[in-house]
């Protein structure tokens, strides 16, 4: 049997070999850092695209089959190929030069991040930079970019395909205007509205009896708007920490908790993440996250 590689997905092939060194599924998933089910759906995968079975299960652990052993001569060399590809094509980019693609979401790119990114372009000024900043991040599968910034609520929906650094928490609150509060604390007759970006309608932890409201949601189509419509003192909103504490504008609704939304990662994909420029700038941004913490988590805010 010769395996029809152009049927072959390489992250099959390498949960395959984790299993085949491994002798179990809990090895393999202790290695990989994926749970038991991920391994087992990938060999399934892998076994159904083949058309064979590669491993019997016993009370020892599993142990390959004849067609396993075939299948494990082709993965080794599969596997020794790829090492060789990112070798010798890696040993071409290691200059401190060239494009690197850079994906996150606006709000991280314009209220954050782009002094840092402004910085790094400073220290190394032969990198040519590119940020995709947009509602529609990049894919790094794809070579859209070399690097996405993305605010991650479960870490088993990351790729398996993605290295990351992780990096803080981001947690977000209730925001208004510190005249729209002083107002609806004097009792003003105006209504307090929701001020919601497009059709997503309030958060189900906002809508909780927390915070209420008293008019009808106001709905605007983009982060930026969203904070020119809460400084205008149209009601209130629900923005993240880094963004709602910096304005002086804005105050945190009295007698509101603030929520995660996530932790921030820095992913990276492939022989990508080996390139200079791509590690330079991998290492410096999650040292300036790491300083932003406090921020990013509400806590930098000064009480009275």
């Amino acid at each position: 049997m010769v395996p029809d590689c152009t049927m072959i997905d390489w992250d099959d092939v390498r949960y395959f070999l984790a299993v085949a060194r491994g002798g179990a599924v809990r090895v393999a998933a202790e290695r990989l850092g994926v749970n038991h089910s991920t391994v087992l759906r990938r060999i399934a995968q892998l076994e159904e695209r083949l058309g064979v079975r590669m491993f019997e299960k016993l009370p020892s652990g599993y142990r390959l089959t004849a067609a396993g052993e075939e299948v494990l001569e082709f993965a080794d060399q599969m596997e020794a190929s790829s090492h060789q590809m990112e070798t010798r094509v890696l040993g071409r980019d290691q200059s401190v030069r060239g494009l690197l693609r850079v994906t996150l979401a606006p709000t991280l790119a314009t209220h954050l991040l782009m002094p840092d990114f402004a910085d790094f372009a400073r220290l190394h000024p032969d990198i040519e930079m590119e940020i995709l900043s947009s509602g529609e991040l990049a894919n790094l599968t794809n070579r859209e970019a070399d690097v996405a910034i993305r605010v991650v609520y479960d870490r088993e929906t990351l790729a398996l395909n993605l290295h990351g650094l992780k990096g803080p928490e981001l947690f977000g609150g209730f925001y208004m205007s510190r005249d729209r509060l002083a107002a609806w604390r004097a009792g003003a007759p105006d209504p307090v509205r929701w001020i919601v970006i497009g059709i997503h309608g309030i958060p189900d932890w906002a809508s909780e009896g927390e915070a209420l409201t008293t008019g009808v949601p106001f709905r605007i189509t983009d982060d930026e708007a969203q904070i020119v419509a809460v400084r205008q003192g149209l009601g209130m909103t629900v923005l993240p920490c880094f963004v709602g504490d910096a304005d002086p504008l804005l105050v945190r609704v009295p007698d509101t908790d603030l929520h995660r939304y996530g932790t921030v990662w820095l992913l990276t994909q492939g022989e990508t993440r080996k390139t200079k420029r791509v590690r330079l700038f991998t290492e410096f941004v999650s040292r300036r996250l790491a300083a932003y913490a406090p921020l990013l988590a509400g806590l930098s805010l000064s009480r009275d």
